[in-house]
């Protein structure tokens, strides 16, 4: 069973279109969290996740369209989830809402956690990757960091597929990976694709001009990350 691996989507339908179009066949696709937020094709985006059946987990952005804040989220994030919610009708946040924060799949073959297990708004980067983040799963599939990797240990793998719509790894392309559950593997991608169209609908839309420059390079442009011991969400 091969299965598309998706993650930080953000709102971006260019990317996202270009990520389904290039991904080869595969028998399920799920997706580590942060649907919306940042980018600028919200309802887009969640009607593309309901049509192509991609099976999802709430990030710390989808929250935050819903209203729900860490004190120390910055203001960027926030005006872009205040934004995001006027545009989404209720059927639509209904959707986000409705999102479990983790979940298992495959009988338990996949973990899906958009942090890290049992802590959501964990950055869990690649140097953090260890096999006790494994649990009965032989698979966890992490988001959240904007950076793609994977580490192969005895009791499975740990692999963030990188973010679909804002990459924060110095490429600016969007990031994608399968996985081959009978073996298991994990073949990471990238492809690019016309980040002018969703830079131009950000101005329209008056959305911080600083996502736009973050789409360029593929780099966050208005403050670090946190790693793991100071989890600032950003």
């Amino acid at each position: 069973m091969k299965i598309g691996l998706l993650s930080d989507v953000h709102a971006n339908k260019p990317a996202l279109e270009a990520v389904l179009a290039d991904m080869p066949a595969v028998d399920a696709c799920i997706h580590a969290g942060d649907v919306v937020g940042y980018g600028p094709y919200p309802s887009d985006v969640i009607g593309l996740f309901q049509t192509h059946d991609i099976v999802s987990i709430q990030g710390n952005h989808d929250r935050g369209v819903l209203g729900e804040f860490t004190e120390d989220t910055h203001e960027i994030p926030r005006t872009a989830a205040r934004w995001t919610a006027e545009r989404l009708d209720e059927s639509e946040l209904a959707y986000l809402e409705a999102l479990p924060v983790e979940r298992d799949l495959f009988e338990g073959a996949v973990h899906v956690a958009h942090g890290a297990p049992d802590e959501p708004d964990t950055y869990t980067y690649p140097e953090d990757f260890a096999p006790d983040l494994l649990s009965e799963a032989s698979v966890l599939v992490l988001g959240h960091t904007h950076v793609q990797a994977k580490a192969t240990f005895d009791d499975g793998i740990v692999v963030n597929p990188g973010s679909v719509g804002l990459p924060r790894d110095g490429d600016w392309r969007a990031a994608y990976a399968v996985l081959d559950l009978d073996t298991p593997s994990v073949e990471l991608h990238r492809v690019a694709y016309p980040k002018e169209k969703a830079q131009t609908r950000i101005t329209e839309s008056d959305l911080p001009g600083q996502l736009s420059e973050g789409l360029e390079h593929g780099e966050l442009v208005f403050g670090r990350a946190k790693r793991s011991e100071d989890n600032a969400t950003e």
